[in-house]
């Protein structure tokens, strides 16, 4: 429940990407991002951990600069986008970590919820933009195991290994922009 020092904030879809990398023949790291970011934070200034966050990312929105690759990213070898058109993460705890915050909430992704840690290991203060917005930014950082989310889809080597790593890690930059009082 919100209190009189949580602020409102919406994610700015323009001003947002959900970076991810991962081993390509276990030689290169492919990198890529979901475009279209969408989601809310209920920011308790006083009391971080009583902040809450909601955010929904387009799977359709996957890029890598490779269409072939984007394309079979959103065939049912991946993320099936047409069944599984969202990913969605809500926060379950926030502890304050030194000068970071570790986020740990529910991701769901390809119709398969675990829990991930993410940490902020950033977020500016509260500024007005030329537009006289409120905003602030935020950076994360996190690591998951595809596999756990039913993103099996691999292929191996002659020279042993596989043609896709298992490992993600994920890099979140976000602008936040105050919701105007109802």
């Amino acid at each position: 429940m919100p209190t009189a020092a949580t602020t409102e904030w919406e994610i700015d879809s323009a001003h947002t990407a959900a970076h991810f990398s991962v081993k390509h023949l276990m030689v290169s790291t492919v990198r890529g991002q979901f475009k279209t970011v969408t989601g809310t934070i209920a920011f308790e200034e006083a009391d971080p951990s009583r902040s809450r966050v909601q955010v929904e990312v387009d799977a359709a929105s996957i890029e890598t600069g490779e269409p072939k690759r984007d394309a079979h990213l959103k065939s049912p070898d991946f993320f099936d986008v047409a069944k599984f058109p969202k990913l969605s993460f809500r926060s379950t705890r926030i502890e304050r970590a030194g000068d970071e915050f570790k986020v740990t909430g529910d991701l769901t992704m390809h119709g398969v919820t675990h829990p991930v840690m993410l940490t902020v290991d950033s977020l500016s203060a509260a500024t007005k933009d030329p537009y006289g917005r409120v905003v602030r930014g935020v950076s994360a950082h996190g690591k998951l195991n595809r596999k756990d989310w039913g993103l099996a889809w691999n292929a191996p080597l002659e020279t042993g290994g596989v043609l896709v790593g298992e490992e993600v890690k994920l890099q979140i930059d976000a602008e936040l922009v105050a919701k105007k009082p109802a």
